[in-house]
């Protein structure tokens, strides 16, 4: 039985990195500009500290700087806000990302609203969430615009197809539609209580899943040769009491009717880091376009 195409995340974010890295030495020798990233990590969260770590490697890597600044679990949201503004008129700073989760005394929609919108390389700012709605250039949120990237690799025009995406966050859901929208699918957004939901992902020529639930959609609610971009990263506990990472799509059975899947790891994950590069590439070079 054939299987579908493997979408290779790891691959694509490591050529794109590369190509941001070309683009990076350009901009520094033509225009003596370095993009400049600045992270902002309150606590000491591991998975949160092993994220920020390796997004300054890949930062450098870039040939841009890189700007870490490690708060105590403790820190006020006031002091939190003073630093963002210091950043926000930091000129060597070009784009400006706060680590979520945010300890119980911070409001953390005060502090990413805080954010100055051009230097907001998360892409969360009400301000850019208009942009996208409207079609203004602006940052654009980095996990929905790597999804459209791996979409792209195996189909580089979208137009006409039917796009459903599972799930509806801020972060994920309603910016994937949007973007979809933009590249002229026909697009559903659905979600976990969606009325015959199997039936609405079976319309789908492409299926975003970003729903949060491990293994929620199955192989046979999937149109035969439909591309499928899996977003969830969820850990499933094992019978021997280990634990492996499943995506929200049940591969294996997907696997089997799909012409094109993203795996989990190593399907939409390294996009992410990509895009936070590519955003604060486009960041530095605003005020030369």
């Amino acid at each position: 039985m054939t299987q579908a195409q493997l979408i290779d995340g790891k691959a694509i974010a490591l050529q794109l990195r590369k190509k941001i890295g070309e683009e990076t030495d350009a901009l520094i020798k033509q225009h003596g500009i370095k993009p400049g990233l600045a992270v902002v990590l309150v606590g000491e969260d591991p998975a949160s500290s092993v994220y920020v770590r390796n997004k300054g490697i890949a930062t450098k890597k870039a040939g841009m700087e890189s700007f870490t600044h490690q708060l105590p679990s403790d820190t006020s949201q006031q002091d939190l806000l003073r630093l963002v503004e210091q950043l926000n008129q930091d000129a060597r700073v070009h784009g400006i990302l706060v680590q979520l989760p945010l300890p119980k005394q911070i409001d953390a929609d005060k502090v990413l609203c805080a954010i100055d919108p051009d230097k907001d390389v998360d892409g969360f700012h009400p301000i850019n969430a208009g942009r996208l709605m409207t079609g203004q250039p602006g940052p654009v949120p980095c996990t929905p615009k790597g999804c459209i990237v791996l979409a792209k690799s195996v189909r580089a025009d979208l137009t006409g197809l039917e796009a459903v995406v599972v799930g509806r966050s801020n972060i994920v859901g309603k910016p994937v539609a949007q973007l979809l929208l933009n590249e002229n699918c026909t697009v559903t957004i659905a979600h976990s209580r969606t009325k015959d939901l199997a039936s609405v992902v079976r319309r789908a020529d492409l299926v975003v899943a970003a729903v949060g639930l491990p293994q929620f959609i199955r192989g046979d609610w999937i149109k035969p040769g439909a591309c499928i971009i899996d977003v969830g990263i969820n850990r499933l506990e094992l019978e021997d009491g280990k634990t492996r990472l499943v995506g929200d799509v049940a591969f294996d059975e997907a696997r089997l009717v799909a012409g094109s899947i993203t795996p989990v790891p190593g399907g939409v994950g390294p996009m992410t880091i990509a895009m936070l590069l590519s955003n604060t590439l486009d960041a530095a070079k605003r005020p030369i376009t």
